[in-house]
């Protein structure tokens, strides 16, 4: 189901968004994923300074022989510290057959390995008074915990345990493969918002892997084997394809020193790119009707349009351009969907739109929303349309631009105050291809929107034949739950 928008680097839902939770031609997303580096490998004394001499606020980056990147900022207002490790791997690196298999996978790693045994990892970071938890992304995988600094080598050490030494117990494996599949069932079999968005999405890629549900398609999950898992987890979960972030009261060459003891004896695995996987360009319109069993019908409509990771360099300016025209859209009480949708014209019970600028393959801008009374999808379809249409021959106005530009940097702001949220736009922008050190420009790129861009972006990608649309209709006796039409 889809997520309120969050702004880009703002990032908190946004990674949510296309994520499971447990408890233009597009450009190469590998960037520096393998110890195989041009560069010379900088030692630690060279990655930071002493201690003394280290800025709050600054990164300080150190990559180890094996291809294991780690990166630290400093932020000294609590004994504390955060620990990220991602996993370049999500669901969008899955083929037909094993969908969903990077999620279960997740859900293992919290269980069994040489050392430890079926929940002894949780109960350690318990013990030590720390919070943890893990998501799979369509683009990656992440672990984290929150603990006092002086436990931060016990994570350390209990990260590289489980990223090589995962043993998959085949009781263990039935067991969560269960929970996942119950888990599927509730987030989306049985609520009918998450399986017309699930649909919704699968209409709008044919062939790119955000095809595929993040949590699987339940006749893969039926098919999925232990010996699948083994093979995600030995192809995948490796030091080269890692990232370490950390974020808190800390030294950067002690984390260094620290992580390297942890994760340093192990090897690279000689692993080739993915292949590119561009999506087959829409010609014509598409369209899906999903019937479930709910009173209230639903609208999304959506056209695939550039990420960041995605636009030529040249181009960039697209993507902050069209993350303020969904800002201008939905932003708040005073932006154009809740004042003109919602409040005074009553045509729509809600409306919003969502954007992710960071994701490794193009992306979606959606509209989304539930009509109001007597009204009906085809009268909330064709007010939504209009606000397209008058981005597309009218100028947001100097004032209303300010305003919108003012709340995306606020929320920016206040999101700052996060240790985790620090991280997690550290770790998503550089599993993306992105790169970690792109987070300070947003506040400069954002205020650099024009209307002339806004106007200029809704001409570019928002077209009735590239235009995707799915309806969430109230379910009758012996209808069938989904139908399909349009242009493929």
């Amino acid at each position: 189901m889809p997520q309120k928008r969050v702004f880009l680097f703002g990032w908190l839902a946004l990674a949510f968004a296309a994520s499971v939770l447990t408890a233009c031609q597009p450009q190469s997303s590998e960037r520096q994923s393998s110890a195989d580096s041009a560069s010379p490998r900088l030692s630690v004394a060279d990655s930071a300074p002493p201690a003394d001499q280290v800025a709050p606020g600054d990164v300080y980056e150190y990559r180890l022989d094996n291809g294991l990147l780690v990166l630290v900022k400093v932020d000294r207002r609590a004994p504390v510290a955060v620990n990220q490790v991602w996993y370049r791997v999500g669901s969008s690196y899955e083929h037909n057959g094993i969908t969903g298999v990077s999620h279960v996978l997740e859900h293992m790693m919290f269980k069994e390995t040489d050392t430890l045994a079926p929940g002894e990892f949780s109960e350690i970071v318990s013990r030590y008074g720390g919070e943890q938890n893990a998501f799979t992304n369509r683009d990656y995988t992440a672990y984290f915990q929150t603990i006092a600094v002086e436990h931060l080598p016990r994570m350390f050490e209990l990260e590289a345990d489980r990223m090589r030494n995962l043993k998959l117990s085949p009781e263990e494996f039935k067991k969560e493969l269960e929970v996942v599949k119950e888990e599927r069932i509730w987030r989306t079999e049985d609520k009918p918002t998450g399986l017309a968005y699930e649909r919704f999405m699968a209409t709008v890629y044919m062939n790119s892997p955000y095809h595929h549900p993040v949590i699987g398609w339940m006749e893969d999950l039926n098919s999925l084997t232990l010996e699948d898992a083994a093979d995600w987890y030995q192809r995948w979960y490796a030091p080269n394809r890692a990232i370490v972030v950390v974020v808190g009261d800390v030294d950067p060459r002690t984390v260094f020193e620290q992580v390297e003891a942890a994760f340093g004896d192990y090897e690279a695995v000689d692993l080739a790119p993915p292949k590119p996987q561009q999506e087959t360009p829409q010609r014509g319109q598409r369209r899906v009707r999903v019937h479930g069993r709910t009173e209230q019908p639903h609208l999304y409509l959506g056209w695939k349009v550039p990420s960041l990771a995605t636009v030529a360099t040249e181009d960039e300016w697209q993507v902050f351009a069209l993350d303020v025209m969904a800002s201008v859209l939905d932003s708040g009480a005073s932006s154009r969907f809740p004042r003109e949708l919602v409040r005074e014209n009553r045509i729509a019970q809600s409306a919003g739109t969502s954007y992710n600028i960071t994701s490794r393959l193009r992306s979606t801008f959606m509209l989304s929303g539930a009509p109001a009374g007597e009204n009906t999808l085809e009268e909330l379809e064709e007010a939504m349309l209009s606000h397209i249409k008058r981005l597309q021959t009218e100028l947001v106005g100097e004032d209303e631009l300010a305003r919108v530009k003012s709340q995306v940097l606020a929320q920016d702001v206040y999101q700052k105050d996060s240790m985790f949220y620090q991280g997690m736009v550290m770790g998503m922008l550089e599993a993306n291809g992105i790169g970690y050190e792109r987070a300070d420009e947003y506040v400069d790129r954002i205020q650099a929107v024009t209307a002339e861009q806004i106007q200029q972006v809704a001409k570019i990608y928002f077209s009735d034949q590239t235009m995707t649309a799915a309806e969430l209709l109230p379910q009758t006796d012996g209808q069938d739950k989904t139908s399909q039409e349009g242009a493929l």
